[in-house]
């Protein structure tokens, strides 16, 4: 407790007392943070995982155009280039003038780089159907059961607010595809109409979320010891922790806002041209 006090009392003053030479080490410990977090590496699983789900829009929305074209169109908007740089400036905005020299530490550990790891092939298992069907199938059975290993994950999920976190994040991207429709001349619907269709799906949207961060992060962390998960809670308990979790929604979200506008654009410049 008095360890986070401190970091706490550091990052108050750090906005009145910060000298060139600490603005220097905040700018490089947040070049290092960046790093560490392999954002590259998620971004690459991130598009795979567009990649499916673009190709469910148009077995849905747009059954009569060319799967080919349609294919390369999904694949200009899951851009990877454009998605990390999109997500490394939310980041850099994020943490500007922060203090993350904790972070940073944790993260050059070996406890911290094997999270980060776990993390990244968890999300890499899920793109198969059939291990992401049996991961659910262990977080339920493990909820009846309620293991050590599930209660630590659903307080990692409550203490970072994971859950509203992933609502919002989907609510305003759907948005974004309503809009990109709407924009591109596909549907006639004002924007309380859109919010309205939004909000109507929340519920799903909680349910699905729910199930989904449970599942994922159950199946990332089960090579963990308990000690070394609840290490990794307590990080996210700290005002930089606290910070860092905002940032990574904030960076994350902004790329799939932008995405799924596009993917709106996308469909209504395809149901054009059928009109044509």
């Amino acid at each position: 407790m008095q360890i986070a006090k401190n970091l706490a009392t550091a990052c108050a003053l750090s906005a009145v007392l910060l000298t060139p030479g600490a603005a220097s080490a905040q700018d490089s410990d947040r070049e290092r943070l960046i790093d560490l977090m392999r954002i590259g590496d998620t971004v690459a699983v991130m598009r795979q995982e567009g990649l499916r789900y673009g190709a469910e829009i148009g077995a849905e929305m747009l059954p009569d155009v060319s799967k080919g074209d349609w294919e390369r169109t999904i694949s200009r908007i899951y851009d990877v280039e454009k998605m990390e740089a999109v997500i490394t400036q939310g980041f850099e905005a994020a943490l500007e003038g922060q203090e993350l020299g904790p972070l940073v530490t944790f993260f050059e550990s070996g406890l911290g780089e094997q999270i980060v790891e776990l993390e990244i092939s968890a999300r890499e298992a899920f793109l198969d159907e059939e291990t992401e069907v049996a991961a659910m199938d262990a977080y339920e059975t493990a909820r009846g059961d309620e293991t050590e290993l599930y209660r630590q994950v659903e307080t990692i999920i409550a203490d970072s607010d994971l859950v509203e976190y992933n609502v919002m994040g989907a609510m305003n991207a759907n948005l974004m595809f309503y809009r990109g429709l709407a924009d591109g001349g596909a549907i006639d619907l004002g924007e309380s109409d859109m919010l309205a269709d939004v909000w109507a799906q929340e519920p799903d949207i909680r349910a699905e979320s729910e199930a989904w961060l449970g599942s994922f992060l159950m199946m990332a962390y089960r090579p963990l010891e308990a000690e070394e998960l609840e290490t990794y809670a307590e990080l996210y308990r700290t005002p930089e922790g606290r910070v860092l979790n905002t940032a990574v929604f904030n960076a994350y979200d902004r790329m799939y806002d932008e995405i799924s506008y596009l993917l709106g654009q996308a469909v209504a410049e395809q149901m054009r041209s059928e009109e044509l």
